[in-house]
């Protein structure tokens, strides 16, 4: 994949709260806006009727093993 260097205005007062927003999801405000755009590219989800379902999917990184995730969300919510 070839990448290309985007010069973007914004309001002032939105960078820092993504560049907070980028780093609690350990991600980059770049690849943030690299995935905006390539959601924009692709064709609606199918989960058009699940609007909390398409704002969750995609929020894990690309690096975490989704079984291990579901046992660590098992075992925190697991009572005691």
């Amino acid at each position: 994949m070839t990448q290309t260097k985007l010069t973007v205005r914004v309001d002032s007062r939105w960078v820092e709260p993504a560049k907070a927003y980028a780093a609690r999801h350990r991600t980059s405000l770049s690849r943030l806006i690299s995935e905006y755009l390539r959601s924009l590219s692709t064709p609606e989800p199918s989960n058009v009727d699940a609007p909390l379902l398409a704002r969750l999917t995609g929020i894990l990184p690309e690096d975490v093993d989704e079984l291990e995730h579901q046992r660590h969300l098992e075992e925190k919510h697991l009572d005691p």
